[in-house]
């Protein structure tokens, strides 16, 4: 009923999710890039922060130092001066921006991997209707987005407001202590509120990347007669690929009527596997593979051998081996010569005593 009503129940193929994925629309969390961006800033900061106000420090202290000549300085070399401490402070910061960049770079692969199109760039003309606009905006997908946002920043502002209020005391107390002091007592609350609320904001992502994940399988779903469709453009049409593999079983069934007469011994697995050996020691280095099956085919190589008088032989391990290592038309392996040896061995002893 929900197929005849067009109702879309079926999960994406491989084929939609692909399609998908070139046209640029993939599940991403804003919120979830968000706090690991922050999270490897704020480790940056930690690890390289010293060294950068190190340096800031040194150029501070250069200029600084050429203060009381600045009245001797011309209006370019005051501005080289002061173009020199710029380029010093952007130098000092370079490997902190590159690194930022990698991980900002990094926090946006995790998602959706590497991906280079250009299809969202293309215009669409429906973008630019702003009836459709209207229904985006205040669709029911929109008001939830809206009223998740606002959840979002009332649980952030509960969170600060907890930390804060649990160092009420150590911030009144703030008046009292000397400025280096009270810096220190700052800057560990300060670093309190932003982990409490980079560690909310990163459950928050995860929690809504899970549910982009959701909402765009729900959002790719198809019908039935979709999926059938999908099937039919990727494998070809059912009747058209039975046709094809009937025609090549017909064609393997004839080199096997051609070749098997011609071997010397059939290997079996007994029912799953048939192997045709041919050797010949004056123009042979090695025994060869003249025709191998499977399943129907192994059934119609052993009709052949036997209708052929080739004798039949169960050895299960040697025959997978042979099926799922030698060709045909190749020469047997030097690793199953031996037990190839041991066969054909066989075949001859017996045929020596049919003909005595």
């Amino acid at each position: 009923m929900a197929d005849d009503m067009g109702e879309k129940t079926e999960q994406p193929t491989g084929r939609k999710l692909e399609d998908a994925r070139q046209k640029g629309q993939l599940p991403k969390s804003i919120d979830l890039s968000a706090p690991l961006e922050m999270f490897g800033a704020v480790a940056l900061i930690w690890m390289l922060g010293p060294m950068f106000l190190a340096g800031c420090k040194e150029v501070m202290r250069a200029l600084l130092g050429t203060a009381p000549l600045l009245e001797l300085l011309s209006p370019g070399e005051s501005l080289r001066s002061l173009g020199w401490g710029l380029s010093r402070v952007l130098l000092i910061a370079a490997p902190l921006m590159v690194l930022m960049a990698v991980i900002s770079i990094a926090a946006q692969l995790q998602q959706v991997q590497f991906l280079f199109t250009l299809e969202p760039l293309r215009p669409k003309p429906e973008k630019l209707n702003p009836i459709s606009g209207f229904k985006r905006i205040f669709s029911l997908r929109g008001a939830v987005k809206t009223l998740v946002s606002i959840v979002k920043l009332v649980i952030v502002v509960v969170v600060v407001y907890k930390v804060i209020m649990a160092h009420a005391q150590e911030l009144a107390a703030l008046p009292a202590l000397s400025a280096v002091a009270g810096l220190g007592v700052m800057s560990w609350i300060v670093l309190k509120v932003i982990l409490w609320v980079l560690l909310l904001m990163l459950a928050i992502g995860v929690a809504d990347w899970m549910y982009q994940r959701w909402q765009h399988t729900q959002d790719l779903k198809m019908t039935r007669h979709e999926v059938k469709d999908d099937r039919k453009e990727s494998d070809g049409d059912p009747e058209m690929k039975a046709r094809r593999q009937r025609i090549a079983r017909d064609i393997a069934t004839q080199r096997a009527k051609n070749a098997v007469p011609k071997a010397d011994v059939v290997v079996t697995n007994p029912t799953h596997f048939a192997v045709a050996l041919k050797y010949d020691a004056d123009r042979m280095a090695a025994p060869i593979v003249v025709a191998k099956g499977e399943d129907f085919m192994a059934l119609r190589i052993r009709e052949i051998a036997a209708a052929n008088g080739v004798p039949i032989v169960e050895r299960p391990p040697l025959a997978r081996a042979l099926y799922s290592g030698v060709k045909v038309g190749q020469m047997v392996k030097p690793e199953l010569f031996e037990a190839v040896a041991e066969v054909l061995a066989q075949v001859y002893k017996l045929e020596k005593r049919k003909a005595g």
